[in-house]
């Protein structure tokens, strides 16, 4: 029997990771998780509670932003919205409890509801018992992240995880940060009634987007929620004013002071390994520190997967890391080549409420340039197609990337009404490899894809010119 102990099995990461190897009779699986209630991040405090309250802050802009309509504006109940977003959380994470503790009544599964610590190398304190396991995973998930910024210990800044709590706003507030947690919930904030500055330090957002798409946020969120992007910026200190905040901020103009009733970071994320000892251990937690194979390299026994390895923290890629976690134990135990992770680059950011989402599929054309790829890229407006008129959301754009040679997708990107279920059409066709002059170009229902149709015949007409 191999003894592995999974470290944070409620997790995306380790509840994937528990299942594959519980159904293993050769191992003697240890779960351990100190979750109070436990459930993992994404449901929690990520994905799932975040677009809760942004569909809420979606009503509200699209009948505020709807010409067709009359009537008194209705405000965003946050007290409603919290609640039934606490009471929704509540049911999922009372699921993914449910799936991992069932595990436990496996006749070789034990779960340990301590909080884990290595002592060295190769064992494990788990509250009063010490574990000598052949392998362990760490699935510990991240933390939010605050910016070593002169003056922060003397203000309380708002995180993402306040926000998703707040049944009040302030009328006023300053934002660092401006990654995929700020693009989806400063426009909630803006609906829920703050007037908003955010600090870019970029000419635009969305970094892993082509120009265009950042720049088409950028107008996007300036018009349509009146928010002050400064752009080209960075934060160098921050100060109470006893009412409020001051954010010192040094841009293309020179110094600049921001005064707002309310500082929010949503700077970011990080590994939540500190309680984890690794100071006892032959592991540096850093860039590098775990392999595609999500082994550490600095110990062959000991993987990492999902956000605490600090690679990619977005739930599916958690999830299939927990897969090739669990799947390279048993190599390593076996003695076989381990397998990478390799994933096509598939994120999609709730930018604009997600009205306007922003779905990348493969490599952007950016990407291919700097690689010396010859190819064919195709972009064409929302408004081109009607169906985004008569859905009163004509703004955004999408683009599609093909090999020129062969017609192989290498690539969509995608910021318009319903780009986030798109992405998956998009994601076969990355995947598959197919030749896009081989996909139909017509599609009869649902209509909102007539920009996918029309991406496609371009393309294809571009690689036979070619």
């Amino acid at each position: 029997m191999v003894h592995v102990a999974i470290v944070g099995a409620y997790g995306s990461a380790g509840a994937v990771a528990a299942r594959t190897l519980a159904d293993r009779q050769s191992v003697d699986l240890t779960l351990i998780d100190d979750g109070d209630p436990g459930g993992g991040l994404c449901i929690l405090r990520g994905c799932m509670p975040s677009k809760e309250v942004i569909s809420a802050g979606a009503h509200r802009f699209q009948a505020r932003h709807d010409h067709r309509l009359d009537g008194a504006l209705p405000d965003v109940d946050l007290a409603a919205v919290v609640a039934t977003k606490d009471d929704h959380v509540a049911d999922f994470a009372g699921h993914r409890r449910a799936s991992v503790d069932a595990l436990a009544d496996r006749e070789h599964v034990e779960f340990l509801r301590e909080t884990a610590r290595f002592l060295d190398d190769d064992r494990l304190a788990v509250g009063d018992r010490t574990l000598d396991p052949d392998y362990v995973i760490v699935a510990t998930g991240s933390t939010v992240n605050l910016p070593d910024l002169p003056g922060m210990d003397e203000v309380d800044p708002l995180t993402s995880a306040d926000v998703l709590d707040a049944t009040t706003v302030p009328e006023s507030g300053v934002v660092m940060g401006f990654g995929y947690i700020g693009l989806e919930l400063v426009p909630y904030l803006a609906e829920a009634g703050t007037d908003l500055t955010v600090i870019e330090h970029d000419d635009r957002p969305l970094d892993e987007a082509d120009a265009p798409f950042g720049d088409e946020i950028l107008e996007l969120y300036r018009e349509k929620w009146d928010v002050d992007v400064r752009t080209n910026a960075r934060e160098t200190a921050v100060e109470s004013t006893g009412e409020g905040v001051r954010l010192h901020v040094d841009g293309p103009d020179g110094e600049d002071a921001i005064e707002a009733e309310q500082l929010y970071c949503f700077t970011g994320r990080r590994p939540a390994i500190e309680r984890l000892g690794l100071e006892d251990t032959s592991l540096s937690p850093g860039p590098g520190w775990v392999a595609d194979t999500m082994q550490s390299v600095d110990h062959d026994r000991v993987f990492v997967a999902g956000d605490a390895n600090g690679i990619e923290p977005i739930l599916h890629v958690a999830k299939e890391q927990g897969e090739v976690a669990a799947e390279n134990v048993l190599a390593h135990a076996r003695g076989d080549d381990l397998v990478e992770h390799d994933p096509v680059h598939h994120h999609v950011v709730f930018s604009g409420l997600g009205v306007y989402p922003f779905a990348r599929v493969g490599i952007s054309e950016a990407e291919a340039e700097a690689r010396g790829w010859d190819y064919v890229s195709v972009t064409r407006q929302a408004s081109d197609d009607g169906v985004f008129k008569t859905k009163d959301v004509p703004e955004g754009l999408a683009r599609l990337l093909v090999d020129s040679h062969d017609g192989t997708v290498l690539g969509y990107q995608g910021l318009h009404y319903h780009a986030d279920v798109m992405a998956k059409t998009m994601q076969l066709a990355v995947e598959m490899e197919l030749d896009v002059r081989e996909i139909p170009d017509t599609a009869y229902h649902p209509t909102t894809p007539e920009v996918l149709d029309g991406l496609i015949r371009e393309a294809a007409a571009a690689v036979e010119q070619h």
